[in-house]
């Protein structure tokens, strides 16, 4: 279902006003026929050692007075990745999962709000408050090992999308779920001006508890929207899509695919590492627009995932 707009932070740390050139910029900017779009789950920017560091900052050994200083470190290398060409093409719009804001695993640091401003990126996000008087559901085995937003605290996690273009049309959207109150999950609407018309971005991050079908039926969710509101103009669909089995990458793939999206990554492609452990669970699919090149960062440090990018093009009539 769609939230009523208060429900979604809008900020923007773009150059300059929208007047005079800088408005004319954006008018040619948004009359391009190529973006780079980028998947990310940043993980709230505390590094990429899954098992082990969390061990370790669970048991007090990572100086968790300097959480702060450390996250901030990593959100300043995000932006690099994304925007100095050495890993991957500039990224115009990002898709972010596990864009913490005030908790205190993520040293209370705004993720989205601090890689937009390091990117000069407008940006629009949606949380997913805790409750303050329910314990969360036992997690399965190997997210025990996940730092835990504590009972009664004031930040959140959510879902983020950046963009060097003008952000317009922002939505959120709640996914059916089940498992636990403190895991309730959500997708992320907004378009750009892309060739002259509007591009429709959803950054969905499915549920890791949920079964097959559980999943499909938050896909269906973002593609029950999709089809609403995109009136034949292209659509990408990304984000963290949790698929652990080949079983269910399959189904996602089969589900997308016959509602006539697109992804040139084959199944099975890595782009979350633990230790020896190697997943494929962040995807990029487009409707109404072509892939020209796409690619994984495989960049250390800040997240257990990769960011994904894509080059798109309309699709030629």
């Amino acid at each position: 279902m769609l939230s009523r707009p208060a429900n979604i932070e809008r900020g923007s740390f773009a150059r300059g006003d929208l007047t005079g050139d800088r408005l004319a910029g954006v008018e040619i900017a948004g009359r391009a026929s190529r973006l780079v779009v980028a998947t990310y789950n940043i993980r709230y920017a505390v590094g990429s050692h899954l098992i082990g560091g969390s061990l370790l900052r669970r048991v007090g050994l990572s100086r968790p007075g300097r959480r702060a200083q450390f996250v901030g470190d990593n959100i300043a290398k995000a932006a690099r990745i994304l925007s100095d060409g050495a890993r991957m093409p500039r990224a115009d719009i990002v898709a972010l999962q596990e864009a913490d804001r005030g908790t205190i695993r993520a040293g209370g640091q705004h993720v989205a709000r601090g890689l937009a401003e390091a990117l000069r990126m407008s940006y629009v996000r949606a949380g997913t408050p805790t409750p303050s008087d329910v314990e969360p559901k036992p997690r399965r085995w190997w997210l025990d090992f996940e730092e835990r937003i504590r009972l009664g605290e004031e930040g959140d996690t959510g879902v983020a999308i950046l963009s060097r273009l003008p952000l317009r049309d922002a939505a959120r959207i709640e996914l059916p779920w089940s498992e636990c109150p403190w895991r309730p999950r959500l997708a992320l609407a907004a378009t750009v001006p892309f060739a002259g018309r509007r591009l429709h971005v959803f950054n969905a991050h499915i549920d890791t508890h949920a079964s097959v079908e559980g999943q499909l039926e938050q896909h269906r969710g973002v593609l029950a929207r999709a089809d609403i509101v995109s009136d034949g103009e292209p659509v990408v669909l990304l984000g963290d899509f949790n698929t652990l089995t080949r079983r269910a990458r399959d189904a996602a793939r089969r589900l997308l695919e016959a509602h006539g999206y697109a992804t040139p990554m084959p199944t099975d492609t890595c782009t979350w590492r633990a230790g020896p452990l190697r997943y494929h669970f962040d995807w990029i699919f487009v409707r109404g627009a072509r892939v020209l090149r796409w690619g994984v960062a495989h960049v250390r440090g800040v997240s257990d995932h990769w960011p994904v990018w894509a080059e798109i093009e309309p699709e030629r009539a």
